[in-house]
């Protein structure tokens, strides 16, 4: 066979190593994001204007009023960092179900995603998921795993001598191991990860945090998220309720103690 086995030990050790942490995330897991978070301000503030261009923001001002009234909420308990930023939240009319937050410090709500989230708290569990994603440079990640698994995977293709069936075969399969073994994993760890911090940041923020289980009922109820948990980006709706309820006893006395000092979240 053409193809050399160094070679092939070359890539794989390459394409492993993007798996080694270069930095922390806020719960301590290590990441690997490489990319200045000027650049990625950058991006996603581009991609907001874009966004406004093309979907137009809902003309409900009562909505559009208790969905900032959410997000400052939130915002208000954030780490000093990124709470003290000049965040721009808007409600889109779209009938997607699905919100987003992006570097820059954007956020994008889809009107359609109140029809799920039936009340303040279920809104907030959103909201806060989203915030997550941003305060743990969770798209500086996805954006530095991938353009390291692409460019291991290219550098291996050089090395592994001259063109032949085999060869390509090999790497395709390597492109799909990549794919499923490590871009695919690495996106569901930041969505239980971001679930974990959302629900500490609407509990501090005055949010019932046993709502965020309820919002998951609905999603399920609504048929989002079908895809089977292993070639999915984000886990399984029964895992995310598991994991929610498994972390509720941390958080829900931040929240109750906020009842009883009436200090609670009086959005809606």
């Amino acid at each position: 066979m053409v193809f050399k086995k160094v070679s092939l030990k070359i890539a794989m050790a390459a394409a492993l190593a993007v798996m080694v942490g270069c930095s922390s995330s806020p719960t301590g897991r290590k990441q690997f994001a490489v990319l200045p978070d000027s650049q990625m301000n950058e991006m996603g503030v581009q991609s907001f204007t874009e966004m406004k261009k093309e979907i137009p923001a809902s003309s409900d001002a009562k909505l559009r009023e208790q969905v900032q009234c959410v997000a400052d909420s939130l915002i208000a308990v954030l780490p000093e960092k990124y709470r003290n930023q000049d965040w721009e939240v808007v409600l889109f009319n779209d009938e997607q179900v699905n919100a987003f937050a992006l570097p820059g410090y954007k956020v994008g709500i889809y009107t359609g995603l109140l029809t799920v989230a039936e009340n303040q708290s279920q809104l907030a569990a959103v909201v806060g998921h989203e915030l997550a994603h941003v305060i743990a440079r969770h798209g500086n990640e996805r954006v530095s795993t991938q353009l390291a698994t692409s460019q291991a995977l290219a550098l291996g293709y050089q090395l592994s001598g001259e063109e032949s069936p085999e060869k390509i075969a090999i790497f395709q399969a390597l492109g799909i191991g990549a794919q499923v073994g490590i871009i695919l994993p690495f996106s569901r760890s930041h969505e239980s990860e971001a679930d974990l911090l959302g629900l500490s940041y609407m509990a501090k923020a005055g949010f019932d945090p046993r709502e965020s289980v309820q919002l998951w009922r609905n999603m399920s109820a609504g048929g989002e998220s079908k895809a089977p948990e292993l070639l999915s980006t984000h886990p399984s709706n029964s895992t995310r309720i598991k994991d929610l309820q498994a972390n509720l006893s941390k958080n829900l006395p931040i929240y109750e103690d906020l009842v009883a000092q009436n200090k609670t979240a009086k959005c809606y």
